[in-house]
């Protein structure tokens, strides 16, 4: 989970008592420091108190936000009391990065005019006159709430997630390795519409894939054994693990190369045709790093990946959402092969041959699914996406990954998810044309995905409250 830097803004009205904006530059440090967190703070000498109360204000805010360019990834737009709301405009119109309102609570014996602070109506106008100039913030409920709550604390995970999001995702590269699996055309996607939201795809034909796998070294490929056999179980000939090994070299080396954040691999057939492997290992270790990974040329969901692992701060996976549970409508058997990250398992798995390769070219023909049981008793929060008339749209939910049994034969690694709203979401994906793929992260973070897909990257976004 990547630290994440705010700046820290407070507003005043020059007749509230200056000791409220002293106190919150305390309150508010320590509840980022607690948080995790770093920060950047105008000198208090700057202004009265340090504060923001007047166009003029704002400028010499705006300088000091200038001047510490690429020193933040958020600001927290503090209101002690009222705050001034043309100051705000001044300050934040160039930011370029989310903005979190906050404001004090008023309290019962401390209404008089000496302690009144008015800081929920401060809100409003400072949001009225932030979106009137185009000036995109975040808002959180408890509408009102004190740097020293719980509340607030998670304000702050939350908006570090939707910081880390904007940021890791308004420039980013994919690399498609492959082209489309012939008969997949459920992933067919649009690399222009992709684009005109920071978005850039390089393509690697499989051919080029081959030919540098031939010239791995023995070093490499003696370093990513060791890497894999930290997450798995291998119990195949050495040339297997050898080869797994050499793809997985070769794939780090295209994303040094060309800076790519995820990846999306054609995995069948043509690996377990040439090589007998799968290339489920690679993506488990490239995952669990936080390069997203996704198989069968998914690029829309390694984008989805992308998303919802920059908020958690941790990584995911992409699962098929696969089959039904019996009679109980309200869960369904999500899988896939075996490229779940490690942490995401309980243990190192154990890789196997594919069984429908094996089905399909005989036994040894696609050696590298890591299979393991998904850690559950937890919520998740998951997504899919898909690309349409030049948009990117996403539908985002939360769940919770069951106990209920799979049987041992069930090939693969799954998971049961329950959720009340299952059924609606399964008639959503049908009829609105998505893919079956779903990626899913740990924790409850689907709102601040939304909030950073719609709100700072323009997406088009439906959320399962």
């Amino acid at each position: 989970m990547r630290k994440i830097t705010f700046a820290l803004y407070f507003g005043n009205r020059g007749f509230f008592p200056g000791e409220l904006v002293a106190g919150a530059r305390r309150e508010l440090i320590q509840a980022v420091e607690e948080a995790g967190h770093g920060y950047i703070i105008m000198d208090e000498k700057e202004t009265r108190y340090g504060a923001v109360e007047t166009r003029e204000e704002g400028r010499r805010y705006a300088a000091f936000l200038e001047a510490n360019r690429g020193k933040y990834d958020g600001v927290i737009l503090s209101l002690p009391n009222f705050g001034d709301e043309n100051g705000a405009m001044a300050a934040l119109a160039d930011s370029g990065v989310p903005v979190l309102v906050q404001a004090y609570r008023d309290l019962p014996g401390q209404m008089d005019f000496a302690r009144r602070r008015d800081a929920m109506c401060g809100k409003f106008a400072i949001c009225n006159v932030l979106r009137q100039n185009g000036i995109r913030y975040t808002i959180m409920p408890p509408f009102t709430v004190n740097p020293g709550e719980a509340a607030f604390a998670d304000h702050l995970r939350q908006f570090a997630g939707i910081c880390r999001a904007v940021k890791g995702m308004r420039k980013m590269n994919i690399g498609a390795i492959g082209a489309r699996t012939t008969a997949f055309k459920t992933v067919r996607v649009d690399e222009i519409g992709l684009q005109r939201h920071g978005i850039n795809v390089e393509t690697f034909d499989l051919s080029e894939v081959f030919r540098r796998m031939e010239k791995v070294s023995p070093e490499r490929i003696a370093q990513k054994r060791e890497q894999y056999l930290a997450i798995t179980e291998f119990d195949f000939p050495g040339k297997k693990l050898d080869d797994i090994s050499r793809l997985g070299a070769v794939v780090d080396d295209l994303a040094a190369e060309y800076d790519l954040q995820a990846v999306a691999i054609r995995c069948w057939d043509e690996l377990e045709l040439k090589y007998g492997i799968a290339p489920c290992l690679v993506l488990c270790e490239l995952n669990e790093r936080g390069v997203q990974a996704a198989c069968e040329v998914d690029i829309p969901n390694a984008v989805v990946m992308r998303a919802l692992s920059l908020v958690s701060g941790g990584p995911s996976m992409l699962l098929d959402i696969n089959n039904n549970y019996g009679y109980d409508d309200g869960k369904c058997i999500l899988f896939h092969c075996g490229p779940v990250p490690v942490s995401l398992l309980e243990g190192k798995g154990r890789t196997i041959d594919h069984k429908m390769f094996a089905k399909s070219y005989g036994e040894g023909s696609g050696v590298g699914v890591n299979r393991g049981k998904i850690r559950t008793g937890m919520r998740v929060s998951f997504g899919s996406a898909k690309t349409e008339d030049g948009k990117i749209c996403v539908f985002l939910g939360e769940g919770r990954l069951s106990d209920d049994p799979i049987e041992e034969e069930f090939f693969g690694t799954g998971a049961v998810m329950e959720t009340p709203r299952m059924q609606e979401i399964l008639d959503y994906v049908g009829n609105e044309g998505y893919r079956h793929h779903m990626s899913v992260v740990h924790g409850t973070v689907a709102a601040a995905a939304r909030e950073a897909l719609v709100k700072y990257l323009d997406y088009d976004v439906h959320l399962f409250g």
